[in-house]
């Protein structure tokens, strides 16, 4: 298979539970240059190693916020591997309005912000679904643009996540400015099979259209590709993967080509 578009990062999720080993085994084979990571994956002791001698770059590091400490010790580690951007769910609301829970996550990031610009890397929000509200408090993309506006940070902005709301392409030229990352699955209408990510053009979310749109505003960081759920699992994550890798690709090419 030919190589991966470079910017492209497969999310280390997809291969959840593998050994480092086996993970740089998937790398290798996937042909990627950037990797997305899991907070946890940086105490691995042979990270760094991997990822030199392959030289690879880290794109993204997923974390979910509890506290400024928690964050100072991922930003550390991350800097360590020349990671580019952390990107967060918020912790949940609890007994909140959104509008207090909002208020409480900004003011505790706060002390963070400083201390991830000092290290050379970005702080993000992404959206995710309701299903996450015990953990998480942006499930709209209008949402976690609110939330990132107001806490001075960037966005995630997961496709498969909002490409139903109203008003979308409004929304995605909104958060461009801010937009640290942008991550790509696919859903294929009247899956109920939980999460239900689909390799993309397997389904109907309108990623080359939301790609396109995106490059044309100036967008200039990766794509992630989040592989989970049934439909990844009964196919395997690697091929899944390799498959999801080629199809982008293509799509990012003939963009470029003007196709």
């Amino acid at each position: 298979m030919p190589a991966p578009d470079g910017r492209l990062s497969v999310h280390s999720v997809t291969f959840y539970g593998a050994t480092l080993e086996r993970m740089r085994s998937h790398w290798e084979a996937l042909g990627v240059r950037r990797l997305s990571l899991i907070d946890t994956q940086l105490s691995e002791p042979g990270l760094p190693e991997a990822i030199s001698t392959l030289g690879l770059s880290v794109e993204s590091v997923f974390h979910k916020f509890d506290t400024a400490d928690g964050l100072r010790r991922v930003i550390d580690a991350a800097a360590e591997v020349d990671a580019r951007v952390i990107y967060m769910l918020t912790g949940g609301r609890g007994d909140l309005t959104w509008d207090d829970a909002a208020a409480r996550f900004c003011d505790a990031v706060q002390p963070c912000r400083d201390d991830a610009a000092a290290a050379g890397l970005a702080l993000a929000v992404e959206n995710a679904s309701g299903l996450y509200a015990d953990i998480h408090i942006a499930h709209t993309l209008r949402d976690t643009i609110e939330l990132a506006e107001s806490a001075g940070l960037g966005v995630c902005v997961d496709l498969f996540h909002c490409w139903t709301e109203a008003h979308l392409p409004t929304l995605i030229e909104r958060a461009l400015p801010r937009t640290e990352l942008i991550q790509l699955s696919d859903y294929v209408l009247g899956d109920r099979a939980l999460p239900a990510r689909a390799v993309p053009g397997d389904g109907a979310i309108p990623l080359k259209a939301l790609v396109t749109q995106a490059l044309s505003l100036g967008y200039r960081h990766g794509f992630d590709l989040e592989l989970i759920g049934p439909r990844i699992e009964h196919e395997g994550p690697l091929e899944a993967a390799r498959r999801a890798c080629r199809a982008v690709s293509v799509m990012l090419s003939r963009d470029e080509a003007g196709g």
